[in-house]
């Protein structure tokens, strides 16, 4: 079981950008795989992109072009760079780990951090 813990989150206005972290500890973060979620009240948890243990990347079509997902094994971080953001970008952004599994689907992935609050302005 890996302990994640996410941070800068914050207040953005539209077109602007935010960069994300998410450190892990407890586990061999070299061979987990990372994804990042985000979530708005009343609705599920959005798949955003992930991020291989051997660093192939996915991401989903709302954001593609806009985010970059990329680790850092040296410090057991996950990062995600949001550029150009929209007011719909807005959610709690969750950070998760598997260690089987990279994709959309949120069940499959072991371990979650807290989350942490983007709010993006128009």
């Amino acid at each position: 079981q890996v302990h994640l813990v996410e941070s800068g989150g914050g207040l953005v206005q539209a077109g602007g950008s935010l960069r994300l972290s998410c450190a892990a500890s407890g586990g061999p973060f070299n061979t987990y795989n990372m994804a990042w979620f985000r979530q708005t009240p009343g609705e599920e948890r959005e798949f955003v992109t992930a991020i291989s243990s051997w660093a192939s990347t996915y991401y989903a079509d709302s954001i593609k072009d806009r985010f970059t997902i990329s680790r850092d094994n040296t410090k057991n971080t996950v990062y995600l760079q949001m550029n150009s953001l929209k007011p719909e970008d807005t959610a709690v952004y969750y950070c998760a780990a598997s260690t089987y599994y990279t994709g959309i689907m949120s069940t499959k992935y072991n371990d979650w951090g807290q989350g942490t609050q983007v709010t993006v302005s128009s």
